[in-house]
């Protein structure tokens, strides 16, 4: 514990020794003159001797109850406080999950948006929002913080992904080009749905979902759209369902990918499955928090409890002494 205002003991302790001093050193007035017969007699009675001393305990405890009352007054208006160091976390994220719903990728897109279905209840102040393309990218809803719709669309989302009552029309619009999964210009279509930051600054991010096995001539090349997400201080994080680590995978496209989310300051991860997807998901989030980590900030907590408790308790036994001596 610390005192905010300490140079106040050193003002308040001189003040009350300068009182005391004074009383101590002002000249007493003269006490009045009573004569009594054989006052003798009636001081040296046993019962007046015991009178005596509990009159001069009882004084003794208000005079006692006085300084400490005070002291922890003074204390307390020295301002204890409580030091503590703290790293802020900031929340102010925005998340764009950007899924190719090319027809090698719906197992994981499937997997993505049941992910982030079960912890969005868990968000607080990050916005989120959900790009999926092929030939062409749909924006099924925009950023928002609005927890209980997110979870009800990537609720729709996962169950139009499943194998099992799918409903091909959630993919409207993603089929208007020629090609498939044109992975630059999903790419950009995702940067593009992050809105102007305004007064507050707040965390891009992209769950980038694709094995970009690209199928046709896309308006944008995946380095060109990196560039521009770079540019507007996005993060890609692409996770690649099709790259296992083996030499049977076209190692060109996955290098190409690994080599776009770095750049943006993301990272690229390979699936292994499906199962995968929780945990990379999680490592995502880490990650991300991680690099929103702000620096020390050092706070200061009022702890004026101790001394207001002993001051209270001073005033308490003053006023048990006042009602003694007085009696």
């Amino acid at each position: 514990m610390a005192l905010k205002y300490w140079w106040m003991l050193l003002v308040g302790a001189a003040a009350i020794v300068a009182v005391l001093v004074w009383i101590w050193r002002r000249p007493g007035r003269p006490a009045p003159q009573t004569f009594v017969a054989h006052a003798d007699r009636l001081t040296a009675l046993p019962s007046y001797q015991k009178a005596m001393a509990r009159q001069k305990r009882w004084l003794a405890v208000a005079v006692i109850s006085v300084l400490v009352l005070a002291a922890s007054l003074l204390l307390a208006a020295s301002r204890p406080v409580k030091e503590s160091t703290s790293i802020p976390e900031h929340l102010n994220r925005d998340i764009m999950l950007c899924l190719d719903v090319s027809g090698s990728m719906i197992d994981t897109d499937e997997a993505i948006v049941g992910v982030f279905a079960q912890m969005v209840t868990a968000f607080k102040g990050e916005r989120i929002g959900l790009t999926i393309f092929d030939s062409s990218a749909v924006q099924v809803f925009p950023l928002t913080d609005d927890y209980e719709f997110v979870a009800e669309q990537l609720t729709i989302a996962k169950e139009a992904m499943g194998h099992m009552g799918g409903d091909f029309s959630f993919f409207d619009g993603t089929y208007e080009a020629t090609g498939s999964s044109l992975i630059g210009d999903g790419l950009l279509s995702c940067v593009n749905g992050f809105t102007d930051e305004g007064a507050t600054k707040r965390s891009r991010s992209i769950i980038f979902a694709t094995d970009n096995m690209l199928a046709g001539k896309p308006i944008f090349k995946l380095s060109e759209a990196t560039t521009l997400a770079k540019n507007a201080q996005v993060r890609v994080y692409a996770l690649n369902p099709n790259d296992y680590g083996s030499q049977q995978y076209p190692m060109d496209e996955a290098l190409e990918l690994k080599n776009a989310a770095t750049t943006t300051g993301g990272l690229y991860y390979a699936l292994d499955s499906g199962a995968a997807v929780p945990s990379i998901v999680q490592k995502v989030q880490a990650t991300e928090a991680a690099k929103l980590k702000g620096a020390p900030v050092k706070s200061l907590a009022d702890q004026p409890a101790m001394p207001l408790g002993v001051a209270l308790l001073a005033l308490l036994g003053l006023g048990a002494a006042l009602g003694k001596v007085r009696q």
